[in-house]
């Protein structure tokens, strides 16, 4: 017995990827959740339209961005420019003063402040609603504290694309995200696998197909599959949960047809990598669902993570097909907003594509 105890310590020692799984995923899996999950904000991009530009405005805005919290991405100069900008995706709030605002609050003891903030992530926008009207009532204390006039700075606040502030307007795309991603990761990372384990991978190494075709091959059937399982989701999000599609749904199926093809060449490199189909499914579980879950900005804010983490993050197809399908189906904007996430995933799937065929060729050598 004790021999045989210690042959498995020797085998288990000789298997790196068991190791990987037993000392390396926990590891990982506690500094992603300690660096992540966070209800703080951080270097948050915002907007400011002031229309009064006098010291008041000056020092709250100064306050505002010298807090730590936020980032001033740009200055605005008219309304018309607020919907372009949060339709890039590149501001989450935007903070409006209104005329006159120093002479209001000092004359007449009342001045209006009215923040925009990006509502199809709702915790996000909440979160940063309180941080900004958190800010303007201790600058409210700290230069009128001392005064026993009513003197008030009114915030009027306005959520832009989900004004009840649904939460499922959030769950909705990053679940067909994660769904998508390890459905069609998993169908396909087995394909090979199994061809290892039945023998038959002879037969196609020897067979007149070529690398690439066999590929092809692989994925095609899966590419159908899960893009009826993506309509599917689609139409359960409308009819059930009341999900908007505001843009163009033909645009939003050929995103996701993308990303099902990206989410299958990775499935297929998977496969080419793993010796066994449980190998391939424990691969594609672990380090596909994880960071799926928590680097993709489904849940929480890239922003709030450290710099490195937020680099890492950008390696993360979710990533960018999250960003799609929200400014699609809540923003209702065109491919002319997207092209940039698009052609990173274009990226992606032929990356994938070139790895797994480049595996075949060195077995074929």
């Amino acid at each position: 017995m004790l021999g045989f105890i210690i042959k498995e310590f020797f085998h288990i020692f000789r298997d790196v990827r068991s190791m990987i799984i037993l000392f390396g995923m926990p590891i990982a899996q506690v500094l992603i959740f300690g660096f992540t999950i966070t209800n703080e904000i951080s270097d948050t991009h915002i907007a400011i339209l002031d229309q009064s530009k006098d010291h008041v405005t000056l020092e709250l805005t100064n306050k505002i961005v010298s807090s730590g919290y936020f980032l001033l991405y740009d200055n605005i100069n008219a309304y018309d420019e607020i919907d372009a900008h949060f339709r890039e995706g590149k501001i989450k709030e935007v903070i409006i003063f209104e005329n006159n605002f120093a002479r209001n609050l000092e004359k007449d003891l009342n001045a209006r402040v009215r923040i925009i903030t990006d509502a199809s992530d709702p915790n996000m926008a909440n979160i940063i609603l309180n941080y900004t009207m958190g800010i303007i009532r201790n600058y409210q204390m700290e230069k009128f504290g001392d005064i026993s006039l009513p003197i008030d700075i009114n915030v009027e606040t306005k959520m832009l694309y989900n004004p009840e502030l649904k939460g499922v307007f959030m769950f909705i795309p990053g679940t067909i995200t994660v769904l998508l991603m390890l459905i069609s990761a998993m169908m396909t990372s087995i394909s090979i696998a199994r061809e290892k384990e039945m023998g038959t991978m002879e037969v196609l190494l020897v067979s007149p197909l070529k690398p690439a075709q066999i590929v092809v091959g692989k994925v095609v059937p899966y590419v159908f599959l899960a893009f009826i399982n993506a309509v599917s989701i689609l139409l359960l999000g409308f009819f059930v949960f009341g999900m908007p599609v505001k843009g163009s749904i033909v645009l939003l199926l050929a995103e996701s047809l993308l990303f099902i093809i990206m989410s299958l060449s990775l499935g297929i490199f998977i496969s080419t990598v793993a010796k066994s189909q449980q190998i391939a499914m424990m691969i594609s579980m672990i380090a596909l669902m994880m960071p799926t879950m928590l680097l993709s900005g489904f849940i929480f804010p890239i922003e709030n993570m450290p710099v490195a983490l937020q680099w890492f993050c950008q390696l993360m197809p979710p990533k960018w097909f999250i960003i799609i399908i929200k400014d699609i189906m809540l923003k209702g904007v065109g491919i002319a907003y997207v092209w940039k996430e698009t052609l990173v995933l274009v990226a992606m799937t032929f990356f994938f594509l070139g790895l797994s065929v480049r595996r075949f060729k060195i077995r074929l050598e």
